[in-house]
């Protein structure tokens, strides 16, 4: 699905103590395949520990926009994910955030 029209951005975050993918990772890793114009998140990874997790968050995120739906992103883990990684899944959207509003600083996208 990589196009012109499309850019693959992660944000990282720290983990929790006492976490599965903690023996795995040190950081939690969200990816998303976005619409550069729109900012929507066409397909979206992260590296919790089990299929099932990174699937739901995949879920979740699919359709948010970058550009106009952080707070809405925000709040579905938020309401949505109940477990240790809660703070770091809202860590790492938010710099999943930052990292697409780079991305567009340095192009001329409109």
């Amino acid at each position: 699905m990589a196009t012109e029209h499309t850019c693959f951005i992660a944000g990282h975050a720290k983990l929790p103590q006492g976490m599965a993918a903690k023996s795995v990772f040190d950081t939690l890793t969200i990816t998303a395949e976005v619409d550069r114009k729109h900012g929507v998140i066409l397909e979206a990874s992260c590296t919790l520990a089990t299929d099932h997790g990174r699937q739901y968050i995949h879920d979740l995120l699919k359709g948010i926009s970058l550009k106009k739906d952080l707070a809405e992103a925000e709040a579905l883990i938020a309401r949505q994910y109940k477990g240790k990684a809660t703070n770091a899944l809202l860590a790492a959207i938010l710099d999943l955030h930052r990292q697409y509003e780079t991305m567009q600083e340095g192009n001329d996208v409109t």
